[in-house]
């Protein structure tokens, strides 16, 4: 769930007594990028840190935090491009103040590249880079017991969601092109479910350890090559080849709604390669997020049943990618598994 960022500024003084020669602070910025935690660059006569503050929620509690970053020390061990977090004189990485979590980690130059950005064989690393994440996580976590299953979004329920959604956006004041995008989008796609209903998927149980949020603003580049993924809150148990199709349909996505999909070919290919995937696992995943993108308005909910707005910009291409995707299926389809 989304939330504020009013918050107080964190505590420097007694956050970095607990650091081993940390330098004296020197700036304390926020950064503008992400929606669920907050993040500082913080300059000290030492150096400079990334400062963590944990507020989501689900993830923000001591022993779910300690747990990501054991993954990223044991995953940087293999070679895998991550920034584990710097160990306080106790040798903890999780610093708790007024029952508020936070973690230093060490400032990584580098800028987000989305799939414009990349070449074709910069897609082919992307790919492979993200199975070198899954293999690694196999060999580092222990194992969660049996896999469990893992439901599909229920069309009926999705139809009311477009009901609600629809009385929100046509009572929203003052309205704008937002609006009115919207409630085309939501009426398009109630006509998209009605005809797709019965191509709902079953359960699915192919499951490992997944990064659970690898997207442009996770992975910093220094030319082209990946030098740190970031951002480890959603790490958990899920299907993973669905991540690596959630990820495509981010990084690779026009602005139009068209997935590049030369680029995605190239990508998907290597991931198959260095995670050991085969196609039948590739296309079942490419079934499943369709229809989790055909069902899904999380940023409609933001904007009419939270009132939070930061997600807007993104609502063009990812609400028309659910169209287009819908309209080349089959080629989308062979890009990921042929």
């Amino acid at each position: 769930m989304p939330r504020s960022f009013a918050t107080a500024p964190p505590p420097l003084g007694e956050l970095l007594r607990r650091y081993e020669n940390p330098g004296e602070p020197l700036s304390c910025e926020p950064l503008a990028q992400g929606l669920l935690n907050r993040g500082y660059r913080l300059a000290t006569t030492r150096g400079a840190y990334f400062l963590k503050h944990h507020l989501d929620a689900p993830t923000a509690d001591r022993d779910t935090i300690v747990r990501q970053h054991r993954a990223t020390q044991r995953l940087q061990s293999l070679g895998v491009p991550v920034a584990p977090p710097v160990q306080d004189t106790a040798g903890d990485t999780v610093a708790v103040i007024g029952g508020r979590c936070y973690a230093l980690h060490p400032w990584v130059d580098g800028r987000h590249r989305v799939g414009a950005q990349l070449t074709t064989a910069e897609s082919r690393r992307l790919g492979a880079l993200l199975g070198r994440v899954h293999t690694g996580l196999d060999q580092v976590m222990e194992a969660d017991g049996q896999p469990a299953e893992h439901d599909s979004a229920d069309p009926e329920e999705t139809f009311a969601l477009i009901g609600e959604l629809l009385e929100l956006a046509g009572r929203h004041r003052p309205r704008d092109s937002f609006d009115l995008l919207a409630e085309h989008r939501l009426r398009e796609r109630r006509l998209l479910l009605e005809r797709h209903a019965d191509r709902r998927p079953p359960p699915g149980t192919a499951r490992g350890w997944v990064h659970g949020d690898f997207h442009p603003l996770n992975v910093l580049y220094r030319g082209g090559e990946a030098a740190a993924i970031v951002d480890w809150d959603r790490l958990g148990v899920q299907p993973r080849a669905e991540e690596a199709v959630r990820a495509a349909a981010i990084f690779f996505v026009r602005p139009s709604g068209e997935l590049e999909l030369p680029k995605v070919r190239a990508y998907a290919r290597a991931y198959r390669r260095a995670a050991d995937a085969d196609s039948a696992e590739l296309a079942a995943a490419v079934h499943r997020v369709w229809w989790e993108r055909l069902n899904d308005f999380w940023i409609l909910r933001w904007r009419y049943q939270l009132h939070d707005r930061r997600a807007d910009p993104q609502f063009p291409a990812v609400s028309a990618l659910a169209v287009w995707w819908t309209r080349e299926y089959e080629a989308v389809c062979e890009a990921f598994a042929g």
